[in-house]
């Protein structure tokens, strides 16, 4: 199913600040985040109670591939350094909400949903370093067609951490096999937004069957000539939450980012 947005977009989103693109989110707009705010890094949410929270802590430190964290609000927190003035509440486009592991609802603001005990751990994304893709002459398949960036289920099992276990995930995106290396040497120097690719090439090594069914988000023409490239990928831990189980857990929608004011090249390594 295509992405569907919803509210004005702005004619030009990549050159919105990240205090503007958040406002535009808390007034209604509905949107994947691909290209907005350039030169910013975003970042996936997973929002747990106090009580899980040392568990989701410590799946991130034994993933760190997948679950990078670039901040912890503490419980009833919904502000910080990372969206200053900001409401985590209300500032992502869309949100996930899981109750005993299932989907129950996506929503445009989790008020509803809000506890004291709540804390929100903010989770670097592959979206961060796809300015620097651009830069080096790669065009980004999924910013190019109108689409949300596919995203699936992997064969490779992540380390558990006390309640939590679950799948990697990986986001796609198509390459040109002369550019491959390209890719890796660029994305290689952002590891706390996921790094270097986990795999290239054949996707039935990673156990999908078909790319035309992401997991998440959505498909993309791969044009002929490139190659399908998998980096890990931050909704990871909504997969651990839909096998781990919990009693209530809250995260983005995927590829329905947390714009933050950090730039990306903050964390970029030489």
């Amino acid at each position: 199913m295509t992405t569907k947005t919803h509210g004005a977009l702005p004619d030009d989103p990549g050159q919105l600040r990240p205090d503007a693109a958040r406002r535009l989110f808390r007034e209604g707009v509905i949107t994947p985040t691909a290209g907005w705010s350039r030169g910013f890094a975003q970042a996936n949410l997973i929002i747990v109670p106090q009580a899980l929270a040392f568990d989701v802590l410590l799946f991130a430190q034994r993933n760190p591939k997948p679950c990078p964290i670039l901040g912890v609000l503490d419980a009833g927190e919904t502000t910080g350094p990372l969206l200053a003035g900001g409401d985590i509440r209300t500032d992502v486009p869309l949100y996930t909400v899981y109750e005993n592991g299932i989907k129950t609802a996506e929503v445009a603001n989790i008020a509803q949903y809000w506890r004291d005990d709540l804390v929100t751990f903010i989770v670097g994304c592959s979206f961060t370093f796809e300015a620097a893709l651009q830069d080096g002459g790669i065009n980004i398949a999924h910013i190019d067609q109108g689409v949300n960036v596919p995203m699936y289920r992997s064969n490779i099992r992540c380390t558990p951490a006390g309640s939590m276990s679950g799948p990697l995930v990986v986001s796609m995106r198509p390459v040109p096999a002369s550019q491959v290396a390209d890719a890796v040497r660029i994305t290689s120097r952002y590891p706390a937004v996921h790094g270097a690719p986990v795999h290239v090439g054949n996707p039935a090594e990673l156990g999908i069957t078909d790319l035309g069914r992401p997991d998440f988000g959505d498909p993309v023409a791969i044009p002929a000539g490139h190659i399908p490239v998998f980096w890990a990928c931050g909704v990871t831990p909504q997969a651990a939450i839909m096998e781990s189980r919990p009693a209530l857990a809250i995260g983005h929608a995927p590829g329905h980012m947390l714009i933050t004011d950090a730039r990306d090249t903050h964390y970029q390594v030489p």
